[in-house]
């Protein structure tokens, strides 16, 4: 399946195709009618992209190509993104771990994630800064990605270090269209979504999906999700108009991740629970709009959101190392966040000393106001809080970037990005509350020569940053201890650079190099016996990544993304420099095969990470892990039934693994370190039904 694909890196979905267009003609003339051409056609990853963006870590990933691949959970879209790797250890409900170019992103902090404009990162949550949760998404209505690596574009600010994702849904289709699959341990899932012509002009797209599973797992994971969009779209000659309304509502019970020894002793399996009275429910409903308008001369996007959020989280990592006789369970609640926004974005061409520029002015309004607990629990049941607040916080990011065309081989992108924050923390503890600002400023600039019309150079820099938990920054007192804390910095810096590559070798072929290096002021680091990340030292990531996306001929097609990173601390101990979790090689690789019209279809993918540091000694490693997932199909008209072999070789891997100190029962009261991982499931068979797709 085709899709108009946004082209240049932007926050509305029609100015940008319009935009990256007029950017391949490389010297437009100032007083040309620049925004009314033919938007470009992709499929897939198979994008050419010379000429268009600003450095090699730059993509577009097409339906196409998403609908080819066998997902285990919607999150694994962003797996498209070359070296990235979403892994789950607690429920299918929850965020997933992310991990890219050696970021332990926990849930999302150093990953900017948009969906049609609207942030998806939530800053001050109850569970982790930046949560980053996707399950809201129906795959099948995801029209296309496009990802940005690196810390070098001035229109991603909170959430940069590592780069950032935008997920653009449908906006129309071309008939109904629904899905029913079926699979072992439970697996139920239906999919439906239907267009409805409204006028000359206007059209409006519904769809939802339901779905069942209970896992592997000792204790059934019984997980009810549900999800619906509704979309309206509009489209005049020159302006567009879009609104919809997303829903989605989660409950499960959840396995966490288990210590290495109570399986090697045989007092669990490895889909046992240490606590079985873990789980959570989540909810998020929206509604956003988005109005565009292409000039003779200009153009124009802005988006509007309100987003309400819950989460109610029981977690326990520990067991009974801080408290023996009642346990470390721990409830997190995020009750009744209200997140309202608004983006800008202007674009139009100029002329100066007889050389093309484009100008791009832009803002990004948002507003959270959240209620976060942390409270003490035994099976659910309350035992303590630990402490309470009711937070507001504001951000305002102003955006310029300045595209020059000097000649026909060469071109610049200058930028310049300003943020402004506002913290307010209403604490149960009147010592931690209080109100504090921040504001910082980000260049960035990428150098582009074209010295063939199939290969292109970049050279690009600039600074990112993320913010740090609102409570962090007011805090005097830790509510478990009552000792004196210092607060933390509101915003940290990072720093990026990158060398890289953009060429066609042979027709078909796209292939991206990027040399690359990030440095971070300070680190995030999981600390397993509280559940929560903290601050730590400064760090320093450098790597190089190679992705390459083959398109054989019309019905084959292959990729290979290759990324190597070396992660370390600054500024600690010699010895002491590795940074825990922290993915040193990863590996994607699929075929796929598509008859086009009736006939055979299929898919293969291998995804793999290899062993990483546990400690900051290397003294401990996590294993190294394949997953192997297969689709086979068949195609007769508009019906297709496939089967989904997820973890083919049935591998005993773990989707994620930590060291850290845990108590079981009859163990010593300090407890034992030991590692403590969540297993990938198992083979599993699926089987899906599909017509319209």
């Amino acid at each position: 399946m085709r899709v108009l694909a946004c082209i240049a890196v932007s926050l509305a979905a029609l100015t940008s195709p319009l935009a990256a267009q007029d950017e391949r003609r490389n010297q437009p003339e100032p007083d040309s009618v620049v925004y009314e051409l033919e938007p470009l056609v992709v499929e897939g990853r198979s994008d050419d992209l010379v000429g268009i963006v600003e450095s090699a870590s730059i993509g577009y990933v097409g339906a196409a190509d998403l609908r080819r691949r066998p997902l285990t959970r919607a999150g694994e879209l962003l797996e498209t993104v070359p070296g990235m790797i979403l892994t789950q250890h607690s429920g299918g409900g929850k965020s997933n771990q992310m991990f890219v170019r050696g970021f332990n992103l926990d849930h999302g902090t150093d990953f900017s994630t948009r969906v049609e404009g609207m942030p998806v990162n939530i800053p001050t949550h109850a569970h982790g800064q930046g949560y980053t949760d996707l399950n809201f998404i129906i795959p099948e209505l995801v029209d296309h990605i496009e990802y940005s690596l690196g810390s070098y574009y001035a229109d991603i600010g909170d959430f940069s270090s590592a780069g950032g994702a935008r997920i653009r849904l449908v906006d129309d289709l071309e008939r109904p269209f629904f899905s029913l699959g079926l699979g072992e341990d439970a697996f139920q899932r239906v999919v439906a979504a239907a267009p409805v012509r409204l006028g000359a002009r206007g059209s409006l797209i519904v769809g939802g999906e339901l779905q069942g599973f209970d896992g592997p797992w000792e204790k059934p994971e019984d997980l009810r999700k549900l999800s619906g969009m509704a979309r309206y779209k509009w489209k005049g000659d020159r302006s567009d108009v879009s609104v919809m309304a997303l829903a989605y509502d989660n409950q499960w019970e959840a396995s966490d991740q288990i210590p290495l020894r109570a399986v090697q002793s045989g007092l669990l399996s490895r889909f046992g629970q240490v606590d079985p009275t873990l789980g959570g429910e989540s909810a998020r409903y929206s509604l956003s709009g988005s109005w565009s308008r292409r000039g003779t001369s200009s153009a124009h996007t802005i988006d509007a959101y309100a987003i309400h959020q819950d989460l109610d989280l029981f977690s326990n990592f520990t067991y009974q190392l801080d408290d023996p006789d009642r346990g470390d369970q721990f409830r997190q609640r995020d009750r009744g966040r209200w997140t309202v926004g608004l983006n800008t974005d202007w674009i139009r061409p100029l002329g100066a000393l007889g050389v093309g520029h484009t100008l791009r002015l832009g803002t990004q309004l948002r507003s959270d106001w959240a209620d976060v607990a942390l409270s003490r629990t035994r099976a659910r049941e309350p035992v303590g809080l630990v402490r309470a607040d009711e937070i507001w916080q504001g951000n305002v990011g102003v955006y310029t970037e300045i595209k020059s065309y000097w000649s026909s081989v060469v071109r610049t992108i200058v930028g310049l990005r300003g943020d402004a924050y506002r913290f307010d923390v209403d604490a149960d503890l009147a010592a931690n509350s209080g109100v504090r600002g921040a504001t910082l400023a980000s260049p960035s600039a990428s150098l582009i020569v074209s010295p063939t019309p199939a290969a292109e150079l970049y050279a690009s820099f600039g600074y990112g940053f993320h913010s740090n938990d609102a409570r962090g920054t007011v805090q005097r007192i830790d509510p478990e201890s009552g000792e004196a804390v210092d607060p933390v910095d509101p915003l940290v810096r990072s720093r990026g650079a990158e060398v890289g590559l953009r060429a066609t070798p042979v027709s078909g072929l796209r292939s991206t190099l990027a040399l690359w290096g990030v440095d971070l002021d300070s680190e995030l680091l999981f600390v397993g016996d509280a559940g929560r990340t903290e601050p730590s030292d400064p760090s320093r990531r450098v790597g190089v990544t190679l992705a390459n996306f083959y398109r054989i001929d019309r019905r084959w097609s292959a990729d290979l993304d290759v990324s190597l990173t070396r992660a370390r601390f600054r500024d600690v101990p010699e010895g002491l420099q590795r940074i825990p979790n922290a993915l040193k090689n990863v590996v994607a690789a699929g075929l796929s095969y598509d008859a086009q019209e009736n006939g055979p279809f299929g898919a293969i993918r291998l995804r793999r990470f290899g062993a990483y540091p546990l400690v900051e000694d290397d003294s401990r490693r996590a294993e190294a892990s394949a997953l192997l997932n297969v689709r086979l199909g068949y195609r007769i008209g508009n019906a297709r039934i496939s089967l989904n072999v997820l973890n083919a070789l049935d591998e005993e891997h773990s989707d994620i693994q930590y060291f850290y100190s845990s108590r079981l029962a009859g163990e010593p009261v300090g407890g034992v370190g030991d590692v403590h991982f969540h297993p990938a499931e198992p083979r599993q068979l699926r089987v899906t039904l599909e017509w319209g797709l």
